[in-house]
């Protein structure tokens, strides 16, 4: 009979503040912060320091692979409770983060998405990818408008340019692309950047905008209003210029890093750029009057210098030097930015953002940064001063997660890390403690779990009170690394295993130190095994018996525990040994090495029973669940895999941690697992009621990898009817995806389905001419109590808008005949017009060709032709007449109201604005008269 095992499903995930691969964004009020932790979302209330929400993609078939990385996120400015998120295979979801729920998927990129920006209105998305294509998304329609094509790297930047109907995008080619959104093709390209063009933002007037890239400058353009660019002269080449961005110069920063993320302020009076490295550099944007004195002043001055200069010289060098500064009169970069604060942190910083939300007096912005230790740090700005208000530290570890312990009634989990170790409930994920201490590489709970044992790489073993989060001993145990603890089963001590070649035993004991009432608990060292290299991992026998230690000379060696005579030594693993651990009865003995491999031993003669390929990288950690011989292994290739080592099979490939897996602790009745990882993350594995084959595993896997191979191909070929790939060309927003193969295929089996129904009733029917006593047709019940025009209906309805498209590409011309047929009928009857409209004009934008070809589909095709035009126009009738129905009754609930103060919001943001506008330029005269001061005191003091 086979066997069936309970399969592990993982449960929860956490440790993670922000990752490092996406942006954080503030929503609407300022209250509310979004950072991205690995695939999940995360809503941090910043007051509470709390996470309040946590948007997790919806799991999908087992064996399918990790969940992709979050990488990018942007809010809509409309909709206070819409989050557009970007992930690493490409996709977008849209969440509502107040519900929690994933509102839509829409799936075009090939690679990880890099760039979201959403337009003023909301009603445009555009995301940009490694794949190099910028595709523009209908939110409202929840699908893809067009992909435009021209870039030759990584997309970095987007900005929409609302009021020209123009979007503005940058990439690591070097080169920037204004796009026109009603013509769908590049209009300019700026080539001024000598490197990488790393990010872009447009001021909220749409009249400035700015560029980073890999050298030390930030450059300035201006944005030609629409009327200036249709109605310039003619260019030297003879065509028009159409040149929507036009160079005002650039601004020396004083970083010599690259940009990595430049952004105004809601207000536009200040301008962020932050590099890769510890320094976000504030810039102050003058407004336009005080942009125009300065730039007075400035040619003032290069007359003035230029006349000094041509009384020294030549006659003819004064008329040049006059000419030279009169060109030089225009408005520059220099004019209308100054640096007003440079913020540091004691960290690289990955992202940043301005809060949108009111600001205290005298703060001239709030800004939230995302750094790279797992934390997250808010600051309130002023003109000459910076301080931090807000930190999220807590609820994860600085570095990565390296050793990990659970207690003996699996109610706490200890983690350790570079400079902490923290306690948590492992059910929840809450993190309980947080003590100081040096880099961790082992752990224990002390029996009563009352204290912790933590080795430590500099020797030390640190001895935690866990109760009241303090140190209470440190010894200097090793004088190299402390590898691996063991704990006695007996319960009255452990052993500890380091890089000095030693073996120590340590007993517990109490001791109350001079003039303390109190007893506290102490370690002592009882016994030393030398060895002759250095120790990697040592395990008790559960019965107490024997030792088994793990030596960098890739072997394994067994002592008797009471009188540390040698037993055996296993040989086998052609590198050293990271891991080892032994089954409950005693029986078998299973190691992990970083060949790779894993090893089964018998405990009663050291033969080895069977070598298992584990891992595509080093096994870092194996674990047998306790009175069984189930073995759960961990290694650098990112996985944790669980194991039958009586049948020496792989039951189960756990995907989910994003970078490789340190270390792990089962619980002591199996029923979960938790696992550590370098991406910072804890993850807890649970079993379910589920049972299992592995037979069916084995199917399964196999199956994930062909489909992988089906979107790869797809991905390879690229190609779709009317796509271009030339340079500044556009293409169809979707992407082929099993998913939208599998839409496909309910498509056209309810062609199928509906094409014997038909032909079912067809054949009753002339049964009935024949005999008119023959019984009623039975109802079919595939079909669902539906006709077979709502049967078609229903199942071209139920595929997402935003793989319609997809979906229909896939369709044979014969299945796409057949569905032009149902559409006629949809639009005969006046049923879903909106989506038969849009099938319709798939459908003969990708067949029109054979279509033309076609004599038998015309019949077909004038049906439509003549159904559709009036069924749409009705449709927005309808709308319209709703639309200016909802705005009447809105003027009347206002006329009711009375309230005087309808646009007061309105005005107050205005108002605040000229007053911050206000305040930058007496900031600037006063720093300005400092200068002067200043030069007037070192003129005195030098005459």
């Amino acid at each position: 009979m086979v066997k069936a095992y309970l399969r592990y499903e993982a449960a929860a995930t956490f440790g993670v503040v922000a990752s490092t691969a996406a942006n954080v964004a503030f929503d609407a009020s300022g209250k509310l912060l979004v950072s991205a932790a690995l695939e999940n979302v995360l809503v941090w209330n910043l007051k509470q320091g709390a996470a309040i929400q946590t948007l997790a993609a919806p799991g999908t078939s087992h064996d399918s692979g990790p969940h992709p990385e979050v990488t990018a996120i942007a809010f809509a400015p409309t909709e206070v409770s819409r989050i557009s998120v970007g992930y690493s295979d490409g996709s977008i979801r849209i969440w509502d983060f107040v519900k929690g729920t994933c509102e839509v998927v829409l799936s075009g990129h090939k690679s990880a998405v890099t760039a979201l920006r959403y337009s003023k209105s909301g009603a445009l998305l555009a995301s940009g990818a490694k794949d190099t294509d910028v595709i523009v998304w209908d939110v409202v329609g929840e699908a893809g408008l067009y992909r435009l094509k021209g870039h030759r790297d990584q997309v970095t930047d987007l900005v929409f340019l609302e009021s020209r109907r123009k979007l503005v995008s940058c990439s690591k080619d070097t080169f920037v692309r204004v796009w026109d959104l009603d013509t769908q093709h590049c209009t300019q390209t700026v080539v001024g950047h000598r490197g990488e063009v790393w990010s872009l933002d447009v001021d909220p007037s749409e009249q400035r905008l700015a560029t980073g890239s890999a050298d030390v400058e930030i450059r300035w353009y201006a944005i030609a209003d629409e009327a200036e660019t249709s109605g310039r002269e003619p260019s030297a080449g003879g065509g028009a210029s159409w040149d929507l961005l036009t160079p005002l110069g650039s601004i020396r920063r004083q970083s010599t890093e690259r940009v990595a993320t430049l952004r105004f302020n809601p207000s536009g009076t200040l301008l962020g750029c932050q590099g890769p490295g510890k320094a976000l550099e504030l810039y102050r944007v003058r407004d336009a009057a005080e942009a125009a004195r300065r730039a007075k002043r400035r040619k003032k001055r290069k007359q003035e210098k230029m006349k000094d200069k041509a009384a020294k010289g030549p006659p003819g060098e004064g008329e040049e030097a006059a000419e030279e500064a009169q060109e030089d009169a225009s408005v520059a970069a220099a004019d209308e930015l100054s640096l007003m604060q440079v913020v540091r942190s004691k960290h690289k910083i990955r992202s940043f953002a301005f809060s949108p939300g009111a600001l205290k007096k005298g703060v001239e912005a709030q800004l939230a940064l995302s750094l790279h230790n797992n934390s997250i740090e808010v600051y309130d700005v002023t003109a000459d001063s910076y301080e931090r208000t807000y930190g999220l530290e807590l609820p994860g570890h600085r570095s990565d997660v390296r050793a990990v312990a659970l207690s003996s009634d699996d109610s706490l989990l200890l983690s350790t890390s570079h400079n902490a170790v923290k306690v948590w409930n492992p059910r929840t994920g809450t993190c309980l403690r947080t003590m100081d201490s040096g880099y961790g590489l082992s752990a224990l709970f002390v029996p009563g779990n009352r204290q912790a044992v933590v080795g430590t790489k500099g020797g030390a073993l640190e001895l935690f009170d866990v109760g009241g989060s303090s140190l209470i001993e440190s010894v200097e145990a090793h004088t190299g690394a402390v590898w691996s603890i063991a704990a006695d089963p007996k319960g009255t001590g452990f052993a500890s295993a380091s890089a000095d070649h030693d073996v120590k035993f340590w007993e517990y004991e109490v001791v109350r130190e001079d003039g303390d009432a109190a007893q506290q608990l102490a370690v002592r060292n009882t016994r030393t095994l030398k060895m002759t290299d250095d120790v990697l991992c040592v395990r008790f026998s559960p019965d107490g018996k024997y030792i088994a230690v793990a030596l960098l000379d890739s072997t394994i060696k067994v002592f008797f525990a009471d009188t540390l005579k040698f037993f055996l030594s296993l040989y086998g693993h052609k590198l050293p040994v990271l891991s080892l651990d032994i089954s409950s009865d005693g029986a078998l003995l299973a190691s992990g090495s970083a060949d790779k491999n894993l090893k089964i031993w018998g405990m009663d003669f050291g033969d080895c029973h069977r070598s298992l390929f584990a891992h595509q990288d080093s096994v870092m950690q194996v674990a047998f669940v306790r009175n069984t011989h189930y073995l759960f292994t961990v290694g650098k290739d990112k996985s944790v895999k669980y194991w039958d080592v009586d049948k020496f099979e792989l039951l189960l490939t756990l995907d989910g941690h994003h970078a490789e897996v340190w270390c792990l602790a089962v619980s002591s009745h199996g029923d979960f697992v938790v696992t550590g990882s370098h991406d910072r993350s804890l993850r807890r594995w649970e079993r379910t009621e589920e049972p299992f084959f592995v037979e069916e595993e084995r199917e399964k896997r196999l199956e994930s990898m062909f489909e992988a191979g089906i979107e790869n191909a797809a991905d390879d070929r690229g190609g779709q009817p009317g796509d271009d790939n030339a340079e500044g060309a556009v293409g169809a927003a979707g992407r082929r995806t099993q998913e939208t193969i599998s839409a496909a295929d309910s498509i056209i089996e309810a062609l199928e389905m509906a094409e014997l129904e038909t032909q079912r009733v067809l054949d009753h029917r002339m049964e009935r001419q024949r005999d008119p006593k023959a019984k009623p047709l039975p109802p079919n019940p595939l079909m669902l109590g539906l006709s077979p025009a709502a049967f078609v209906l229903k199942a071209v309805a139920a595929v997402r808008t935003s793989d319609l498209e997809q979906a229909l590409l896939v369709l044979p011309f014969s299945s796409a005949l057949h569905l032009l047929d149902y559409i006629a009928q949809w639009l005969r009857a006046g049923d879903q017009i909106e989506l038969s409209c849009r099938a319709a004009i798939l459908l003969l934008r990708l067949h029109q060709s054979q279509l033309v070809a076609t004599t038998s589909a015309r019949p077909t095709l004038l049906t439509v032709q003549n159904e559709l035009r009036p069924r749409v126009q009705g449709l927005k009738s309808a709308l319209g007449f709703n639309l200016a129905a909802l705005g009447h009754v809105q003027r009347m609930l206002a006329a009711k109201s009375q309230a005087p103060f309808g646009d007061a919001v309105q005005k107050v943001l205005g108002i605040r604005q000229k007053l911050a506008k206000g305040r930058a330029g007496a900031i600037e005269e006063k720093q300005q008269q400092r200068k002067k001061k200043r030069k007037i005191s070192t003129a005195e003091n030098e005459q």
